[in-house]
């Protein structure tokens, strides 16, 4: 089955809608396009974080709800092995593919295999760069990198001063440089003055806790303990830098970031080893996107609200909203919307010591 893409740009005041219009070329009417479950291909990076785990059992079920069939498959950080995932994919005449990418560059070969099926392709939370994207569902990557290094900023022991360690996710993702950016754009002008000094950076290989803790260790053994603060991209990175505190007996002296609100990330955030973490709506990006990618295998227009230049082209884009959480507001955000429950979350807190529910 051919799919064809109308992008429809619809111009209102502070804002642009971009409307995907997806239609069938073959002529088939609305009805032959009910003749069957739609099936929903989705090429997972991975499923070991809880975090991905999260993503794909919120958007199947949304998808289930709907009354459509999802195809996981899951590439565990292989480029090789998720194109091999994609051609199984498009082999199984999906109506739509969804795509999380381990390597965006290497994915834009997949997009075009699958356009070249009549499959209409939306990244998921990754950007995929140089090809005839659909659609992009993520949040506003830039602003998670401003919101973690505004915190650090803002509550070393001298604000606006000090020595930090930083690392950077996995230099295949287009999301860490989305983060780095963003840290870049508060963290220079810092910088640049002498008021902020980074003293140890490094990439973090596939967002990998290990990686985080060897380039931590790096830091320490070259610097010893004199820096403040790790801007760690996300929450996985933050763990691998604890642990090398931990050892140190430095942990919860050291300010430490993160991101993606974790279950354990939000345990050491109210026990004090880990300072913050971004609290990103998952179960509602994944509930949009499983609800997207239906209409689009159903030829149903979608309005998406932003565009990002992938490269080669504006792609109209759906991005969330994301928050700051500390030990302050942990109830407010994360425990509010039942991202965790509240026992887990303060497990290792004195019931003394907890807020009242």
């Amino acid at each position: 089955m051919k799919l064809r893409v109308a992008l429809v740009i619809i111009s209102l005041i502070l804002s642009l809608l971009i409307g995907l219009a997806l239609n069938r070329d073959s002529g088939n009417s609305s009805a032959d396009l009910d003749s069957g479950p739609i099936k929903i291909g989705f090429s997972m990076d991975t499923q070991k974080e809880e975090r991905w785990q999260r993503d794909r059992d919120t958007f199947v079920a949304r998808a289930n709800e709907l009354g459509a069939e999802v195809l996981v498959q899951s590439a565990n950080s292989d480029d090789t092995r998720q194109m091999q995932d994609v051609q199984s994919l498009i082999s199984n005449d999906v109506d739509v593919l969804v795509i999380v990418p381990h390597n965006g560059p290497a994915m834009a070969k997949a997009v075009r295999l699958a356009k070249e099926a009549g499959i209409p392709v939306m990244a998921y939370d990754r950007m995929i760069p140089d090809c005839d994207l659909d659609l992009y569902v993520s949040f506003d990557n830039v602003r998670v990198g401003e919101a973690q290094a505004r915190y650090l900023v803002e509550n070393l022991p001298t604000p606006g001063k000090g020595r930090i360690v930083r690392i950077y996710g996995a230099n295949v993702d287009n999301n860490a440089f989305l983060f780095k950016e963003g840290q870049d754009n508060i963290l220079n002008p810092y910088i640049e003055r002498g008021d902020i000094k980074v003293i140890h950076e490094d990439w973090a290989e596939n967002w990998r806790p290990e990686m985080a803790k060897k380039i931590t260790n790096a830091a320490i053994t070259r610097n010893g303990m004199s820096f403040d603060a790790i801007l760690a991209s996300n929450d996985g990175t933050a763990g691998g830098a604890i642990q090398a505190l931990r050892e140190e007996g430095a942990v919860g002296k050291v300010i430490v970031t993160g991101q993606d609100a974790e279950l354990v990330a939000c345990q050491r955030v109210v026990t004090g080893t880990q300072a913050m973490t971004i609290y990103k709506p998952l179960k509602r990006m994944a509930t949009t996107a499983a609800e997207v990618a239906f209409n689009m295998a159903k030829g149903k227009p979608v309005i998406a609200r932003d565009a990002i230049n992938n490269g080669q082209k504006d792609v109209p884009s759906i991005l969330m909203e994301v928050e700051t959480v500390t030990a302050d507001n942990m109830m407010e955000t994360v425990i509010k919307d039942n991202f965790h429950p509240f026992d887990d979350v303060y497990r290792d807190v004195p019931a003394d010591q907890r807020p009242k529910q």
